[in-house]
């Protein structure tokens, strides 16, 4: 490897990798796998030498954490659900945001013609992605399941809180006021489980109907589907979230507890 000889990179490699550390909260058994997370291509002296074979794992250990944490975090999730939670929460945007939150980029080992045309947001997204694998290879992968969470835990949550499984509600609204009937009211129903792992039943109202209700992970989350179930029965299809699967996977899980 070789260091970069532009002026304007003040900080040592050995600096680098010690800030990349205090600014992660990790510290590594092995320095150098965090240097060759950092390094990138245009300052490797090859490009087996730059942080691109741990972009590529850390990008599989990422999904895969993901994957698991939406899997038992959300059971009553269908398969289409879960993709577009995990697509969002390991997208570059995120990688990018979080690497960004950290201070990353001032850690990256590049080179000179990286530092004037100011770095790309794929740039930060890949290193972030290459410190999940340096963590993984330096401790394995509870410890790097540990690290994922740390930081993107509350992204995974947004998604999940209907972010990703459609607006419903926007469009239950459109069609309501297109129809001069008003806005939909969304009624708390019911509530089940543990404190720890609480559903709540909501219900969709129109002018006094009540429609099929939907039992959600948050409430946000039940309001999206009890306004998707009103969409349905106005359509006159049949409810997408249909109780009897979810209060199914309630049972199983209270049972479980």
């Amino acid at each position: 490897m070789k260091e970069s000889d532009s002026p304007e990179e003040a900080l040592s490699i050995e600096e680098k990798s010690e800030l990349c550390q205090q600014r992660i909260g990790y510290r590594f058994n092995d320095p150098k796998l965090v240097i060759s997370a950092l390094t990138h291509a245009s300052v490797a002296s090859s490009r087996s030498d730059s942080n691109e074979r741990m972009e590529f794992l850390g990008d599989a250990i990422l999904g895969m954490v993901v994957c698991e944490q939406v899997f038992r975090s959300y059971p009553e999730y269908l398969e289409g659900d879960l993709t577009k939670i995990k697509s969002v929460v390991v997208s570059r945007r995120v990688c990018a945001k979080v690497s960004k939150s950290l201070g990353l980029e001032e850690c990256l080992i590049v080179g000179r013609g990286m530092l004037k045309s100011g770095m790309p947001r794929s740039l930060l997204s890949d290193v972030f992605e290459a410190i999940v694998a340096a963590v993984f290879l330096d401790a394995g992968l509870e410890e790097a399941r540990k690290f994922i969470l740390r930081f993107l835990d509350a992204e995974l949550r947004l998604a999940a809180e209907g972010h990703s499984i459609g607006n419903y509600k926007s469009l239950l609204q459109q069609l309501v006021q297109g129809s001069c009937k008003g806005s939909p009211v969304y009624r708390l129903v019911g509530e089940s489980g543990p404190d720890h792992s609480k559903y709540f039943e909501v219900a969709a109202e129109i002018t006094g109907k009540r429609y099929a209700s939907a039992w959600g992970r948050s409430k946000k989350d039940a309001e999206q589907r009890a306004a998707a179930n009103a969409l349905a029965e106005l359509r006159g299809e049949e409810p997408p979230f249909p109780n009897s699967y979810i209060q199914k996977l309630m049972n199983k899980a209270e049972n479980h507890d």
